[in-house]
């Protein structure tokens, strides 16, 4: 009965933000364990969930080059600019964080319950968008290793 009220409160409060992807996964998470798949589908999520989430974030990014709205030309034009590097910095740091949270979440998966409550108030309060564990993770990874250099 727990994880039923738990997802009740992540719906209210996900409700309240406005936003959609909480109340999407809540509800999915809900349906899943009200018909008895959980315990098929929950598994292969836990193990798998990123990577597909990864996938689709992937596909989603690159649907402007597969629609024809960004070639060589646009990819040219965007290396010229300082910010175009700014990007593509910060994208090699999200990638590397990422990797490092993938490594604590497999090491520590305990970590996940401060990362979610993170996470979720962060999407509730902040209208931030739900990627937050996987790179939380990875900046508490990165932090950690720093500790542990100093200690």
């Amino acid at each position: 009965m727990q994880p039923f009220i738990f997802l009740f409160i992540l719906l209210v409060i996900g409700m309240m933000a406005k936003n959609h992807s909480l109340i999407v996964a809540v509800l999915f998470l809900l349906v899943v364990k009200s018909i008895g798949l959980s315990s098929k589908v929950f598994p292969y999520l836990q193990q798998k969930g990123i990577n597909l989430g990864v996938t689709i974030i992937t596909i989603a990014v690159l649907v402007p080059i597969a629609s024809g709205k960004i070639g060589f030309k646009e990819l040219i034009e965007s290396v010229r600019s300082v910010y175009a590097w700014i990007a593509m910095l910060s994208g090699i740091a999200v990638a590397l964080l990422a990797k490092g949270g993938v490594t604590l979440l497999a090491k520590d998966p305990h970590m996940t319950t401060a990362l979610v409550i993170g996470t979720i108030l962060a999407v509730s309060l902040f209208k931030g968008v739900a990627v937050g564990p996987l790179i939380g993770a990875g900046i508490a990874y990165m932090l950690m290793k720093m500790v542990d250099v100093f200690s």
